[in-house]
Parts: structure tokens; sequence; C-alpha cells
């Protein structure tokens, strides 16, 4: 493989932006789930978050397609990103120091992944 296009790493970083509220969805249907078969089938929020992290897989699977696997995996670990600022923003969740150097941690480990796939 040559390299890995524009289009595959924009197609799996939709991916990780759509799979991030597909885990909000989750976390908001979960808060509402009742352990009765009547309730699941309602729970809109459970089956939106359910729905949305196969949307997720769908622009993922499109994504590899054309690209280095070892290029674009990494760039899934942007969904944790993303999903920590929904669950501060949606669930009034802490930023911590700890999560911050987390995150800065992800974002220096794609940085340093990218600039290994261009040597």
């Amino acid at each position: 493989m040559t390299g890995t296009p524009v289009s595959s790493m924009l197609l799996v970083l939709v991916a990780s932006f759509v799979g991030s509220f597909g885990a909000v969805f989750l976390k908001s249907g979960a808060s509402r789930l009742h352990f009765n078969l009547k309730h699941l089938v309602t729970n809109y929020r459970l089956a939106l978050g359910v729905g949305l992290f196969l949307l997720s897989s769908y622009f993922f699977v499109l994504g590899v397609r054309r690209g280095e696997l070892s290029v674009l995996y990494p760039l899934v670990s942007l969904g944790y990103v993303w999903t920590m600022l929904w669950s501060r923003l949606f669930f009034g969740e802490r930023l911590t120091r700890s999560k911050c150097a987390g995150l800065l941690l992800i974002l220096a480990g794609i940085a340093f992944i990218g600039l290994g796939a261009r040597r």
C-alpha cells in the first residue's frame, strides 16, 4: 500500500465523531433502562445509541478499505476525546487533570503515528 488517502482519514474521523454520540445516547438510554421487554423496545435513546454505533462502523469500514490500518485505527481514539467533551456538556461530568493528561497523551500518540506514516 502506498499511503493513506485523506478521504480515508476523514471517514474514520467521522466514524469516531458519530461513535462518540452513540456513547452519549447509550448512557442516556441506560439511565432510563428498565429490565422488561416493553421498556427495552421503547427506549429510543438506547436504540439511537446502538444505531449510531452501527453507522460509525459503516464509516469506519469505508475508511479502512483503502488506507493503512496502522494509521487509521489510532484515529478512532479521537472518539475518546469527543466523548469526554460530550460527557462534560450533556452530563456535567468533571474534567480532571488526569483526564486532560490522558487526552493530551492520546493526541500526542496520534501525532506521532501520523509523523511515522510519512516516512
